[in-house]
């Protein structure tokens, strides 16, 4: 794989090159992407298809899906290593390859474990396949573009996993379980050869040093927490179980140990330098703020509508996909106008809507109207895609190219492991609410009481969301557009 590029020097930026075909690259990334991301919630529905095809118990096949995060939160920080060591031609398609593997080996499973590894190596290539993309425009596009291509990557990242239990529904009642493999691969080979045709490198390979202790510090530290967190639901005993316990723990000081690692590297595996650059800390609490209130209603909502509301699964779903389909749709428009006006813009009205969205939501009943619901859903999704891809999009602009990779990595990490802590922690609170409600009830066991006990712990979920949402607020006010420094912009001719 011969990696040639002939754009003139004077370009400090690819798409600045008329004679650079920006498109194709653009589309090898991008239908990689959707494949990948949308395989992540595929499988959810077919959960309980496969504890009969294989007789296994829900704790296991959950493993599903904990599995999968479990392994991107391990190969998410290496990221930044393998975009210094490998060309983007080499790395995203030898990041496809493996997923198309991964893919190929759960279609033809012939049991469960065998199932679970193709599972697992599906998640290797999906974790490095959004900090490849995330480099690879931050390096085309110069700063005041980046908005609108960012706004594209929300796309996709928004509706996959939207449109993935509509579709896996309908392919699991129809053709049954192993078509949401089989009907993937012909995609994932059509992305390898498209890549192979267009995609060129873009990137910097300095291979830097490979710290083994880095690397084993980040594996147990990252690998632990998401496993500890995603495993709360597996135990009666909540965040008190040995296991769960011991694995956060475990997780902590594998973290602190990595970070500390580091600061004092020459050449850091995940340079934590990057939180040095204000907007990119201010970028990297907006985010955790926003995953965090998406998952109050991505996990909790459906929950309360399958309860209280007496709402089948199929119903539920279809009530949530108005609103993911338009935080997809917005997202290209609002990365347009972050290009155009700043993130202050955008940041300000859409975080005091979100505010007043989960304070309304807060207040939910078991007669709550459904348009309530769904008007509540939209809100959240319409302010979710103002706000997540600006602020990121904002955050990684303030770094020198040099820290690319390092940002990219950064922020692909906070995902599966801030999902696995949003799931873990608002289940846990909505659980604890509802106990606390029925063991003070006169009837505990009055299927009534029982709803209200459920509508108590969706209630004081939300009301925490609102409390998280005013510190998105005061975050807003404080935001400003960020440009590279001084010393990363290019030199003017002559100079």
């Amino acid at each position: 794989m011969k990696d040639n590029i002939n754009e003139p020097k004077k370009y400090e930026y690819l798409a600045d090159n008329p004679d650079f075909k920006v498109l194709p690259i653009m589309l090898s990334l991008i239908i990689g992407a959707f494949f990948a991301i949308l395989n992540e919630t595929l499988l959810n529905i077919a959960l309980i298809t496969l504890m009969d095809e294989f007789s296994i118990s829900l704790t296991t096949v959950q493993w599903m899906a904990t599995g999968f995060m479990l392994v991107m939160g391990v190969v998410i920080p290496i990221s930044a290593l393998l975009l210094q060591w490998f060309t983007t031609r080499q790395l995203f398609l030898s990041t496809m390859i493996v997923f198309t593997i991964g893919t190929i080996i759960s279609a033809i499973a012939p049991n469960f474990p065998i199932l679970l590894v193709g599972r697992l190596t599906q998640a290797v290539g999906t974790g490095l396949l959004m900090p490849i993309i995330f480099n690879v425009f931050l390096l085309i596009f110069p700063p005041h573009k980046r908005g609108k291509i960012m706004g594209l990557i929300g796309l996709v990242i928004m509706f996959a996993p939207a449109i993935g239990p509509t579709l896996s529904g309908i392919i699991v009642e129809y053709l049954g379980w192993r078509y949401l493999f089989i009907t993937v691969i012909p995609f994932a080979l059509f992305s390898i050869a498209f890549a192979y045709k267009y995609l060129i490198n873009v990137s910097e390979v300095t291979k830097p040093k490979i710290d083994i202790l880095s690397i084993t510090f980040s594996t147990i530290g990252f690998g632990s927490i998401v496993y500890g967190f995603s495993a709360v639901g597996e135990s009666a005993d909540g965040f008190l179980s040995p296991n769960v316990a011991i694995a956060i723990i475990v997780g902590v000081i594998g973290i602190v140990l990595f970070s500390f690692r580091q600061l004092k590297l020459d050449e850091p595996i995940m340079d934590l330098r990057v939180f040095k650059y204000p907007m990119f800390t201010h970028a990297v609490l907006m985010f955790l703020i926003i995953i965090m209130t998406m998952f109050a209603s991505e996990i909790i909502l459906p929950i309360y509508m399958q309860g209280p509301l007496a709402l089948t699964a199929a119903t539920a779903g279809l009530i949530l996909l108005p609103g993911s389909i338009l935080n997809g749709i917005m997202s290209p428009f609002m990365g347009h106008l972050f290009d155009k006006f700043g993130p202050r813009l955008l940041m300000i009205p859409a975080t005091i809507v979100l505010s007043g969205t989960m304070f309304m939501m807060s207040r939910l009943t078991a007669d709550t109207s459904l348009w309530v619901v769904i008007l509540g859903y939209v809100l959240i999704m319409l302010t979710v895609s103002a706000i997540m891809m600006p602020a990121e999009t904002n955050g990684l602009n303030q770094l020198p190219k040099r820290l690319y990779p390092h940002g990219t990595a950064v922020m692909s990490t906070l995902q599966p492991v801030a999902g696995a802590i949003g799931v873990s922690v608002f289940i846990s609170i909505m659980n604890a609410r509802q106990l606390h409600f029925l063991q003070n009830a006169d009837n505990p066991k009055d299927p009534a009481t029982i709803s209200e006990a459920m509508v108590a712990g969706v209630e004081l979920v939300y009301f925490i969301s609102f409390a998280i949402s005013i510190v998105a607020v005061i975050l807003a006010f404080t935001v400003y557009r960020a440009e590279p420094k001084e010393d990363d912009l290019p030199q003017k001719e002559g100079e």
